[in-house]
């Protein structure tokens, strides 16, 4: 879904040159409006909500008023910036209480040592190595 908004992007700023995730964008996908960054949004959105599979919440083709309303439900939310941004507590929701504090205590060890040692040193130092072989 992302690579097909890309695409409606990618052929507003680039036109027939634009390189694209699939061929049939070209034709397939709905083109902006206009130049204007909220036309080529609800182009995007409605290509991205266009190939959403219908098990995964897509809408089905012919249900086009529900998209439209999706991406006007969208831009009405941030143009009055009531997008809500929530606290999500990984050590409450994961049941491992002190998880920040021991992956920051993990970064505070050493590395563990290889048990064969350094697997550089089998070759000489002035060992020349051949990586591709042009005889036959």
């Amino acid at each position: 879904m992302a690579a097909r908004a890309h695409d409606v992007a990618a052929l507003a700023f680039g036109g027939k040159l634009a390189c694209l995730n699939f061929a049939d964008s070209a034709w397939r996908l709905p083109m902006p409006a206009s130049m204007d960054a909220m036309d080529i949004r609800r182009a995007a959105a409605e290509a991205a909500e266009g190939f959403r599979p219908v098990e995964f919440g897509g809408v089905s083709s012919s249900s086009s008023d529900e998209k439209e309303s999706m991406v006007v439900q969208v831009e009405e939310k941030k143009k009055k910036g009531s997008l809500s941004l929530s606290y999500w507590d990984e050590e409450d929701v994961l049941d491992m209480p002190r998880l920040l504090d021991d992956m920051a205590q993990g970064l505070l060890l050493s590395p563990p040592q290889c048990l064969g040692g350094d697997i550089w040193d089998d070759m000489g130092t002035d060992a020349d190595v051949e990586l591709w072989s042009f005889s036959n």
